[in-house]
């Protein structure tokens, strides 16, 4: 069993409101939180209108397929969410 923790940094340049961050970051524990392998939460910047952090614990069979999970996340990430990712961090456990 390999588990990782996938953590990425938000900027929300131009957002004025908490409720516009929940609508600019579209939804991401809705996304990806049905699946199975993977956990998902906002872990930090909650209270700041122009920043987001989202970690995300994935746990597979093996590393290459946790692997695969993290590459899909970010992709994902980069076509639907309306932010710029500035930073990203991978940790396995």
């Amino acid at each position: 069993m390999h588990i990782a923790i996938l953590t990425l940094t938000f900027s929300l340049p131009g957002c004025g409101s908490l409720k516009e961050k929940r609508h600019r970051m579209g939804g991401l524990h809705a996304r990806f939180g049905n699946t199975p392998s993977v956990a998902v939460c906002e872990s930090g910047e909650r209270d700041r209108h122009d920043a987001s952090e989202w970690t995300f614990v994935i746990v597979g069979l093996s590393k290459r397929e946790v692997e695969s999970q993290y590459s899909q996340i970010e992709e994902k990430i980069e076509r639907t969410v309306d932010a710029r990712v500035m930073n990203i961090e991978r940790e396995f456990i």
